[in-house]
């Protein structure tokens, strides 16, 4: 459930993006997925058309309809601001990292890190007690 706070800071996200709702097309659609029987037999999952930037928003991650139009249109906001002013958003960002890390090293770079990692080693054992 949406609070108050959280529906105001949506509002003020859209005014700064100029997405009015008269400019918006909501329909609802037949969920899918995680969430069992009430999401797969009720039209809780929201699509959203901004006419003017030609947009089109899926948003259905909650059981909830009301919270899934708000979360569509925090969305949709974040979209259009992302758009005009080129700025990669929260969830491009961490997309971005995680592509990153799952990325191949090079033969070098995967040979200087096992270099290193068995420089740590011999470090490592150089500090156990001698046997006598």
């Amino acid at each position: 459930m949406l609070t108050p706070a959280t529906i105001a800071k949506i509002k003020e996200l859209m005014a700064e993006a100029s997405v009015f709702e008269d400019d918006i097309e909501e329909s609802f659609i037949l969920g899918g997925g995680p969430g069992g029987q009430k999401t797969n037999k009720t039209s809780n999952v929201v699509r959203l058309k901004h006419e003017p930037s030609g947009l089109n928003i899926r948003f259905g991650e909650t059981r909830s309809r009301e919270d899934n139009r708000w979360l569509a249109r925090r969305a949709l906001a974040e979209a259009i601001l992302e758009r005009e002013n080129k700025r990669k958003s929260a969830r491009q960002q961490a997309a971005e990292k995680k592509r990153r890390q799952k990325r191949r090293r090079s033969r070098r770079q995967k040979q200087r890190m096992l270099e290193e990692k068995h420089a740590h080693s011999e470090k490592k054992a150089a500090r156990k007690p001698v046997d006598w």
